[in-house]
């Protein structure tokens, strides 16, 4: 999952938003074609998500790439997940790659873990899991709870730099507790190995309540096939968890 493209900085748009979703579509969309930058970010969110005018995303996408031409860091950002997901357009991840690195380099650490991507597995760009591993990194550092999943792998499978099981493990530990449910997985997967149930349960049960339909549906058929009841016990939750999800979801 992406993060939102930050609202404009009004309690009173805020509530409106509350209240008439249609007329605060209405107040951002004047805004953006008046040339506020923050504004054109937003007035791209609405219509990709459809919130208070008619979902557009290809508009969506011109909004995004105005606003990102203009030097909005999650524009570029937003910019760069349609292109590479060929959302109202057709895909195009080294265009994306493009916008992910203008982002990346003036710090952002979703477009630092959206351009690793890419690199390490070489679309839109040659593969380079060097590359990809620097750029986990710098943004697992700059506290990117996803960036801080995928070091901790890189670490415990010793991928690109010698394996390091008690730095993936610090790793895992510090993305769980930010929040990422694949960090949750991955810490939990760790405590099992060292007999420690209890404590994977507890992050299981966290990675289940904010999981996306494919993640829960993959760590359904692992726990399905572990030897421990404790862990199968988590099965209905993944069910129940399922069943309130839009399967399109991700993350």
């Amino acid at each position: 999952m992406q993060p939102s493209t930050p609202q404009l900085a009004s309690d009173a748009l805020a509530a409106l938003f509350a209240r008439d979703p249609g007329a605060a579509a209405a107040q951002v969309q004047q805004l953006a074609q008046g040339g506020d930058v923050q504004a054109q970010a937003v007035y791209a969110q609405l219509l990709c998500e459809g919130k208070g005018v008619q979902r557009d995303p290809e508009l969506g996408l011109h909004w995004y790439t105005v606003a990102a031409t203009a030097g909005h860091l999650g524009a570029m950002n937003m910019a760069g997940r349609c292109l590479e997901r060929g959302y109202g357009c057709n895909a195009d991840p080294a265009l994306a790659a493009i916008w992910y690195k203008r982002a990346a380099g003036h710090g952002l650490d979703w477009a630092m873990y959206n351009l690793a991507n890419l690199l390490a597995t070489g679309r839109g760009l040659p593969c380079d899991p060097q590359q990809a591993f620097a750029l986990y990194l710098q943004a697992a550092r700059a506290g990117h709870a996803k960036s801080m999943n995928l070091v901790g792998r890189y670490l415990e499978e010793g991928l690109v730099v010698p394996a390091d099981p008690d730095a993936a493990l610090d790793w895992y530990r510090r993305s769980a507790q930010a929040g990422d449910f694949r960090g949750q997985a991955s810490l939990a997967s760790i405590l099992v190995q060292h007999g420690q149930l209890e404590q994977a349960c507890h992050w299981l049960g966290r990675a289940i309540a904010a999981g996306s339909p494919a993640f829960l549906q993959q760590l359904a058929t692992q726990l399905r096939a572990a030897p421990f009841p404790a862990l199968q016990a988590l099965l209905p939750a993944i069910e129940q968890r399922l069943a309130s999800l839009d399967p399109m979801a991700t993350g």
